[in-house]
């Protein structure tokens, strides 16, 4: 790896948990040359402008949620053990290994849905990306007779996510966990319904 591009990774990992928690339009260049210690110069000379450090930022935030979901359920063998990950995972979205500020993809789509089209196109990948690998998983239980032959594929991935999300929201909004909880058993609840 060159100088240039530890020093790129370096401004990544310092300004990906505060656009993460401040988002886009809260971060400000002092916030940057504050968590880096470096001058305005240095972060626009290693990036074309802010647009590009967020969207770096998202990516760094997201690769981080994803390996270690994809960690997690490379532990189970099988597929319906493989999808209450999800559950479990999301259930501790304040601690680690969750970026400062929660689930970058809910944080991002929030925020840009309508105020940055770069970073909501990026969030809007995310959840394709991610109702792709949940189908996936379906398909397989389903191949390997552990699901139902009957599951709508799409659908059943795209309403998990939305119960996710859906389930961070209103935890962080009201402040109460138990909420989270009862969110995640309805998650539970839904994947154990696939048999």
């Amino acid at each position: 790896m060159s100088k240039a591009e530890r020093t790129r990774e370096f401004i990544v990992e310092k300004t990906a948990p505060i656009f993460n928690v401040k988002g886009y339009a809260g971060t400000s260049i002092s916030d940057l040359t504050e968590a880096t210690g470096l001058t305005k110069g240095s972060i626009y000379g290693n990036f074309e402008n802010k647009d590009e450090v967020a969207l770096a930022a998202f990516d760094c935030n997201y690769k981080k949620i994803s390996s270690y979901l994809k960690a997690e359920m490379d532990k189970h063998s099988s597929y319906k053990e493989k999808l209450l990950v999800h559950a479990s995972f999301y259930e501790n979205f304040f601690k680690a290994p969750f970026p400062d500020g929660g689930c970058p993809i809910l944080n991002t789509a929030i925020e840009a849905d309508d105020t940055h089209p770069q970073l909501r196109e990026r969030a809007s990948e995310a959840i394709t990306s991610w109702k792709s690998k949940i189908m996936e998983l379906i398909k397989k239980g389903i191949d390997n007779k552990e699901f139902r032959s009957d599951v709508q594929l799409e659908q059943t991935a795209i309403s998990l996510i939305a119960l996710i999300e859906g389930g961070i929201m209103i935890a962080k909004l009201t402040g109460k966990l138990n909420y989270r909880k009862l969110i995640m058993q309805s998650v539970e609840k839904a994947i154990n319904d696939l048999t």
